[in-house]
């Protein structure tokens, strides 16, 4: 493992990711005609500096995960562009993604489903090193100790299998294993969500000593967001498929601005019995992102919906320093006559229809 070290580099963006589109085609049952798209990541835009953590959150189905494995080419995008350390990961060739794919790597929800039942810990961990030539092949055994030991593994588990192990020892194993590789960059896809609370403290602060240790740079996706909170620098909102909101950390839970955000950070429990909380209780359910309303996805469930929110679609605005948001409720006076523009010829369509 290659000691980084923190100032380097420091402040400078990872990864890029640029109007990201993932949609997943709707066939005919019978001629297999595509006749539809479920529009999971509809054009999502951040940046993650190096060295710091980006916090994903939405409700389930919002997109979180695909856009996670998109980044990674997990899939193949629709379009976009995702740039990590200035190399755009979609325009390689499969030999230079295979040379990419240390540097990026994941830590899935379920750590028992993500490892094989049929191998032992040492080998999984150092199944990728080996076939990556990450170190020689007489150092690839102390090597593995090492990399266990910095997760809190024993050298001792080397020789045991998945079933013997807790589920915060297994997702100790899945860290282990994404971590062997010396990455810079890691999808964490809800890695607590599986866990006990206290072991979830324990993973979490895994996670921080070793993005430390390191200088890694995480996309943590989750629907806690407590942790969210404790672990990321900044905060992305999605809703069915596209990004309402970003900002800091601290801007985004002291200062919500788009009404979504405002509901979903309402939802977060007080430890305190006395403390009165104004919770957002929204109406109706999450449309289909295979046919979502026109205008503002959200129209449909916000309390302080407009008559341009039903057409027009709210741009993407800088409405304080460092804090985004997409809401008509922040448009510019050039951003509204966009917008009542839209919706004029929606309206027209509508009535030509």
């Amino acid at each position: 493992m290659t000691e980084l070290n923190n100032n380097a580099r420091q402040g400078e963006a990872l990864l890029e990711v640029r109007n990201l589109v993932k949609y997943f085609p709707i066939k005919s049952s019978f001629f297999k005609r595509t006749i539809g798209n479920v529009k999971a990541v509809d054009g999502v835009s951040f940046n993650i500096r190096r060295g710091e953590t980006m916090g994903l959150v939405g409700e389930s189905g919002c997109g979180k995960s695909t856009c996670g494995r998109t980044i990674l080419r997990l899939q193949e995008k629709t379009s976009g562009q995702v740039l990590l350390g200035g190399q755009d990961v979609f325009a390689l060739t499969k030999e230079e993604l295979r040379k990419l794919r240390p540097k990026m790597q994941i830590v899935f929800q379920d750590p028992y489903s993500s490892l094989s039942p049929r191998l032992p810990i040492g080998e999984i961990i150092g199944e990728a090193v080996r076939e990556h030539d990450i170190v020689a092949h007489e150092e690839f055994n102390d090597y593995i100790t090492r990399v266990m030991d910095v997760c809190g593994l024993p050298e001792y588990y080397k020789d045991r299998y998945p079933h013997e192990f807790s589920g915060g020892q297994r997702q100790r194993i899945c860290i282990a294993r994404a971590l062997a590789l010396s990455p810079e960059f890691i999808v964490c896809d809800e890695p607590v969500s599986a866990l006990d609370v206290s072991i979830q403290a324990q993973i979490i602060n895994l996670l921080k000593r070793l993005q430390s240790d390191f200088g890694l740079t995480y996309l943590f996706i989750s629907h806690d967001l407590s942790v969210v909170e404790h672990i990321s620098d900044t905060v992305g909102v999605m809703y069915l498929g596209n990004m309402v909101e970003y900002a800091a950390t601290e801007k985004i839970f002291a200062n919500p601005l788009n009404p979504y955000t405002q509901a979903l950070f309402s939802a977060i429990p007080i430890p305190d019995p006395d403390a009165h909380i104004n919770r957002i209780i929204l109406q109706g359910s999450i449309p289909s992102p295979a046919n979502p309303p026109s205008g503002c996805k959200f129209h449909t469930r916000c309390a302080q919906c407009q008559e341009v929110c039903k057409y027009a679609p709210p741009e993407w605005l800088e409405v304080e320093e460092g804090h985004f948001c997409a809401c008509h409720l922040y448009d510019t006076p050039d951003a509204r006559a966009r917008a009542e523009e839209l919706a004029g010829q929606a309206k027209s369509a509508r009535k030509a229809v």
